[in-house]
């Protein structure tokens, strides 16, 4: 039991309830306050700036989720490496696999953040952004750029540091700079007057305080992950991070997928006032994500430990609570949001004016996919976690492009008012339905052979 009680928590014995709430109670807040920075960015700027400055930044915010997806891969990639590592005694190469991640992902980052200072406008286009949005888009991308070059470092602290025991610390990674982002927000935004740029800026600045705060972590608190540098086996270490976490990155590129083509077809059926309506969809999507994604971070490293460890039963029984908590997560999202449309578009734009009536008609049927989405990340969590990677990505594919691409084009077409609002609740429960039909047939071929 030595490794378990160095790592802070006794993944190997510790009774499975006890463990996930301990882990899951903090990462919900971190990740509810994490969210938070995007939702207040948008009230801030819709507040100051209008439709425009709400839409620009949607328009933004696919490349956001991009990097997001870069951290998370090697982020999950590593923690799962290291949870199966230390559950077989070797603290050595856990912390080998966390180093490498982070060396390898920030030389990804520094040639992007060149590549966007070099071509913002080109970006900008390539998002989909309009003559009129342009200036407000490019305020808002120059200004983001150093804080994506911190968040791929911040999205893989917080997931070792999980691992490593201490989902409080992590918990303060995420909260202390999402105030310090809603103070610096408001000021930049509302006294100095600065808009998009202004909130650009406030996001930065707490990335960058995320990101020393994990750096100050892994220096001073770890219990038995710290920064180890080894060249030996590098680039076999980070392809198999790559490998289990990829479905975590496509996960964010179908986010930006979404994003994408929603902005597209509702620029096409309702011009610059969908877009606006279609980003306060967009900016609830990050939250529901959060709170999903908190119950499969919660589960993952007590699953990939006793896998590691070949606790079958325990692995199960954890699997299985992240599922029941992921239904009811999902149950309490959806009723917020189809219950309090009106007030949520008053928070960032007048729910009177064509883009708020527009959002806030639609905002009830798009929060059904709330339902299937968080049981959805926990099965494609769990597939992680247990090192089916292939079987993970192809069912992020799935949900975030396959079905809802199609879907989002072909909808609209059939019911024009709602179907545009329908086509990601549609892709989740059709992705969900696949989901539980190829997990029964597993679960019989394996009671057959046993």
């Amino acid at each position: 039991m030595e490794h378990t009680e160095t790592t802070g928590l006794d993944y190997a014995g510790g009774k499975i309830s006890r463990l996930f709430s301990k882990i899951f109670f903090p990462t919900l807040l971190g990740m509810i306050f994490n969210a938070l920075i995007t939702i207040i960015d948008g009230v801030f700027v819709g507040r100051s700036v209008g439709p425009d400055g709400i839409a620009a930044v949607n328009i933004i915010a696919p490349l956001f989720m991009v990097v997001t997806g870069c951290g998370l891969m090697f982020g999950i990639g590593s923690s799962v490496i290291a949870g199966i590592a230390i559950a077989r005694g070797d603290a050595r190469r856990a912390s080998v696999s966390t180093t490498q991640a982070c060396v390898f992902s920030l030389m990804l980052i520094s040639a992007l953040t060149a590549s966007l200072l070099l071509f913002r406008h080109d970006t900008a286009r390539l998002l989909g952004c309009s003559d009129d949005l342009m200036p407000h888009a490019i305020d808002y991308l120059t200004w983001l750029i150093p804080g994506i070059f911190f968040l791929i470092f911040e999205c893989i602290g917080m997931m070792v540091i999980r691992l490593d025991g201490s989902p409080k610390f992590a918990m303060y990674c995420n909260i202390i700079p999402a105030v310090i982002n809603i103070a610096l927000d408001y000021y930049l935004v509302f006294p100095c007057g600065m808009g998009v740029k202004g909130a650009a800026i406030a996001t930065s600045a707490s990335i960058a305080i995320g990101a020393a705060m994990v750096l100050v972590y892994f220096m001073r608190f770890s219990y038995i992950i710290k920064f180890r540098w080894s060249s030996r086996g590098f680039a076999a270490n980070c392809m198999r991070q790559i490998r289990i976490g990829s479905s975590a990155f496509i996960t964010e590129i179908a986010m930006s997928v979404m994003m994408l083509t929603g902005n597209y077809v509702f620029m096409q059926y309702y011009g610059d006032t969908g877009v606006a309506a279609f980003s306060i969809a967009c900016y609830l999507f990050p939250l529901m994500f959060m709170i999903s994604n908190a119950v499969a971070q919660s589960a993952q490293p007590i699953i990939s430990y006793n896998y590691g460890a070949g606790a079958t039963n325990r692995v199960s029984h954890a699997f299985r609570l992240s599922l029941k908590v992921a239904a009811l997560c999902g149950l309490i999202s959806f009723a917020s949001i189809a219950l309090g449309a009106r007030q949520i578009v008053s928070l960032f734009i007048s729910p009177d004016c064509p883009a708020g009536r527009l959002a806030t008609a639609g905002l009830p049927v798009y929060s059904v996919c709330a339902l299937f989405f968080a049981v959805n990340i926990s099965f494609i969590g769990y597939y992680q976690s247990i090192e089916k990677a292939l079987k993970a990505m192809v069912l992020t594919l799935m949900r975030g492009i396959v079905v809802l691409v199609p879907m989002f084009l072909l909808l609209p077409r059939i019911a024009p008012d709602r179907g545009v609002w329908a086509a990601i609740p549609l892709s989740e429960a059709s992705t969900l339905a696949i989901i539980c039909a190829t997990y029964q047939l597993s679960a019989r071929k394996f009671a057959r052979f046993s």
